[in-house]
């Protein structure tokens, strides 16, 4: 969730107006801040139609906002299943934190053999944040007081800004950043190196479920275009082209990729919530609006029409 490393050698994307699409957000499910309805409100203010709640590892934003008796959604937003996970690749040690990340987009939520992958992945992640809390603990900083706090059913897919947010309010860090920078990141005091799925597991899985694979974040597209081409390969079939964070040169050259791979792009904000509104991430965005009739062709379904009582797509 930290700022990941880009090359800034070009000039800031300027969104040419008010993005329209988000895939890539998070709430409190997992390493997000806000409720799941709360968000939607903001994304609809912003003037976003279609979205995709991807917290790692966790469908049950979606689940909840779906629901019967959760109340329609804002009116003219279209809410897309989607997820993020956290893959592991030790072998390609030049990768940031030797992961890649993907987001699983228009999987099935009622897919059971999926949601017994993420359900793995969530417990792996609770493990790894007792073991944070432990060497926490052991560095004299102990935040086990505030953790025990956290509602388990608001935060099912604990990640590492829960605990950074903690150390933030202990006053040991001051900021989320801080922390990663400190204590948590790759090599700091308090890491504790994560377990789960590679990025085949985590394609095939997606697949099953009916989902459009997609590389997240990824401005090193270029460079190890020979990773992204295997994984194509194997069945991915996005990547993330408009991240709100990307300059206009990673902008195109991950384009360039996209295009030379045959892979679908997509974009999102990437929002969390640590650093201001949803309004002001997305004033930096721009995805580009024929994105969506993209995606869901990929997806072999047909593009939703916005209706005075919002839709979901499945």
């Amino acid at each position: 969730m930290p700022s990941r490393r880009h090359d800034q050698a070009s000039d800031p994307v300027l969104p040419p107006g008010p993005s329209t699409i988000d895939l890539h957000t998070h709430t409190l499910r997992s390493d997000g801040v806000l409720e799941p309805r709360v968000l939607v409100e903001a994304v609809a203010a912003a003037g976003v139609g279609l979205l995709a709640i991807t917290d790692h590892d966790d469908l049950s934003a979606y689940r909840e906002l779906t629901a019967p008796g959760a109340g329609p959604l804002p009116a003219g937003l279209t809410l897309l299943p989607g997820v993020e996970i956290n893959c592991l690749t030790a072998s390609v040690p030049r990768l940031w934190e030797s992961e890649l990340h993907v987001l699983g987009l228009g999987v099935d939520p009622a897919d059971d053999r999926f949601e017994a992958t993420l359900a793995g992945q969530r417990s792996r992640r609770r493990e790894r944040f007792a073991r944070t809390l432990d060497r926490l603990r052991e560095l004299g900083m102990p935040v086990d007081d505030l953790a025990a706090e956290l509602d388990p059913a608001a935060t099912a897919s604990l990640g590492r800004p829960t605990v950074a947010r903690l150390l933030q309010a202990k006053g040991h860090v001051t900021s989320v950043e801080d922390g990663f920078t400190r204590y948590l990141g790759r090599g700091r005091p308090a890491y504790v190196p994560r377990e789960g799925i590679g990025p085949h597991e985590a394609i095939d899985a997606i697949r099953a479920a009916g989902g459009l694979p997609v590389l997240a974040h990824f401005s090193e597209a270029r460079a190890l275009i020979a990773i992204v081409r295997e994984l194509r390969d194997r069945g991915l079939g996005g990547l993330e082209v408009y991240y709100r964070t990307f300059d206009q040169g990673v902008v195109a050259s991950v384009r360039r990729v996209a295009t030379e791979l045959g892979l679908v792009p997509t974009g999102g904000s990437d929002y969390h919530g640590d650093t201001g509104p949803y309004a002001a991430a997305h004033a930096e965005l721009w995805v580009p609006p024929e994105v969506g009739a993209r995606l869901f062709a990929a997806l072999g379904r047909s593009v939703p029409v916005s209706d005075p009582t919002a839709t979901t797509a499945r």
